[in-house]
């Protein structure tokens, strides 16, 4: 069935939206966010599956109802995929008939061609008249959001990153099993791992994601290299990234060793980063302050700072932020606002 025509605009009535997995840590997210934002709470469709129906969810002053997403997708302006791949796969299509604007969170169309890859502070224009846009990967938005103003004036020729991921970015039950683990190594009981293939609590590891054995990479750094190339119409980048999880509730941070194409003062990339939208710098030498995850919770901007200058054109920098905002929600809805 062809797509519906997108309604115009109209200046007076809100968009009418929908959040797919609207119970999970993604979609609550979006949800707050839409809130901040002054959508009214009768204009947003809660979906979930079947077992959540019913289920009323706080957004703003008031509430949301759960509805169970089936196949007869509801008419609506746009749609907010905060689910997994499998979930988009086969929803999106029947909400793009419906007439909805789809931007989906999981990875189901991150490499396809056909649908754009999108950082609205990067590459917006790449949104054209499409229905359906992906996001990037949360790890991907917050490395490539610190690092375009540096791009844009000064090249990028290699990145080395690693980056230190929060729990939550493995959703809710990961956060309860930190929680629950913490409180247990504390009374002097094993930590047991459920969601994690090793303890969380007082401990780091390789990221969980399938391990490719030819090449040694996981499945974050995988997607950190394909989407990077992607956004930034850049095949030949070379990026090289050591994924790892922390036990930390929430915002990922990054430790990023940078080669410029041209050369720059430390000066001139604390000016380039202060300008940048959707970066906040946080540079302190002289109080030792500097991006954290705990600082980076629950805003909108990545952290970037505590620049080095290694040589003229190499530099380090630390970069932190929000991966249920920045690197899902808010990047969703920054895209949807351009378009509704």
């Amino acid at each position: 069935m062809p797509a519906k025509a997108p309604a115009p605009k109209d200046p007076v009535r809100p968009p009418l939206v929908a959040v797919v997995g609207a119970t999970g840590a993604v979609g609550r997210e979006a949800l707050s966010i839409l809130a901040e934002r002054g959508h009214p709470a009768d204009r947003i469709i809660a979906l979930a599956s079947a077992r959540s129906a019913g289920e009323r969810l706080p957004y703003a002053d008031a509430a949301v109802t759960v509805a169970a997403l089936t196949d007869d997708f509801p008419a609506c302006d746009a749609a907010l995929f905060c689910a997994t791949a499998d979930i988009a796969r086969a929803h999106a299509p029947g909400a793009v008939a419906a007439g909805a604007l789809v931007v989906d969170n999981s990875s189901a169309f991150r490499m396809d061609p056909a649908v754009p890859l999108v950082v609205p502070e990067i590459n917006a224009s790449a949104i054209a008249d499409a229905r359906l846009i992906a996001n990037p990967n949360c790890s991907t938005i917050i490395l490539l959001t610190a690092l375009n103003p540096l791009r844009e004036r000064f090249g990028v020729a290699r990145i080395v990153v690693s980056t230190y991921q929060a729990v939550s970015g493995a959703g809710l039950e990961a956060v309860a099993e930190l929680q629950a683990q913490t409180r247990a190594v504390l009374d002097g009981r094993p930590a047991e791992p459920s969601v994690f293939p090793e303890p969380c609590a007082f401990n780091v590891f390789s990221h969980e994601s399938p391990l490719d054995p030819a090449t040694g990479l996981n499945g974050e750094e995988s997607k950190m290299i394909a989407e990077s190339r992607r956004i930034w119409n850049d095949p030949g980048l070379i990026l090289i990234p050591t994924c790892v999880r922390v036990p930390v509730l929430r915002a990922h941070t990054q430790s990023a060793l940078v080669t410029l194409e041209n050369p720059a003062t430390e000066d001139d990339l604390r000016a380039a980063l202060a300008a940048a939208p959707g970066v906040a710098l946080l540079d302190d030498r002289a109080h030792n302050r500097f991006p954290t995850p705990l600082g980076a919770t629950g805003g909108d901007p990545v952290l970037a700072g505590r620049i080095r200058r290694f040589s003229p054109t190499e530099f380090s920098l630390l970069i932190a932020g929000d991966q249920l905002r920045k690197g899902a929600a808010l990047n969703a809805v920054q895209i949807m606002d351009l378009l509704t």
